[in-house]
């Protein structure tokens, strides 16, 4: 029996990451540089599809323009075809959204999988979200690739390896970083 592999790559640069902020699920843009990022994404994996090392038959994308724009260029580069999936929409991290990304108090609360970070989704709600995702996904004959956020990122690679809380929270994976998994 063949294995059955997924994809997963984060967008490119945003002017929240730039300016180290917890973007979420407010919906910011790519730099210039998060453009060509993703440009250069695109290339590489059209290329790996021309020399057989990897096989892609659809892009599933968040909807929120950082994530759909990455996938849209890599869609573009590659021919592949390419839809919104909702479920793979940054965590809402509520109060914290536009806050520092490396705040020691973030950091902690990250851990805490059941808070809601006051008008957010908690790290269950995430999870179910996406594992939910994952099985189904599991189930078709087709190989994806994910286009989504660094919070979506920590859910996909817990569905695929156990990790403590702290490994989870700490998790994460740079600008237009291309992981692969085995269901």
């Amino acid at each position: 029996m063949k294995t059955k592999k997924i994809y997963f790559c984060r967008h490119g640069e945003t002017f929240w990451n730039v300016e180290n902020k917890i973007c979420g699920a407010t919906d910011i843009g790519l730099t210039p540089k998060g453009h060509a990022q993703a440009e250069e994404t695109g290339r590489l994996i059209k290329e790996k599809l021309e020399k057989g090392e990897i096989a892609i038959d659809e892009i599933l994308s968040s909807p929120l323009s950082r994530a759909f724009d990455t996938a849209k260029h890599i869609a573009e580069m590659t021919g592949l075809p390419l839809r919104a999936e909702e479920r793979l929409k940054e965590q809402n991290f509520g109060k914290y959204e536009g806050t520092a990304r490396n705040g020691e108090i973030f950091k902690l609360e990250k851990r805490n999988f059941v808070q809601s970070y006051e008008g957010g989704e908690s790290m269950l709600r995430l999870c179910q979200r996406i594992y939910n995702l994952l099985d189904e996904l599991s189930k078709d004959d087709k190989t994806y690739l994910l286009v989504a956020h660094n919070g979506i990122a920590r859910a996909v690679n817990s569905y695929f390896f156990d990790m403590t809380n702290e490994a989870y929270g700490d998790f994460g994976i740079k600008n237009c970083e291309l992981l692969e998994y085995q269901f």
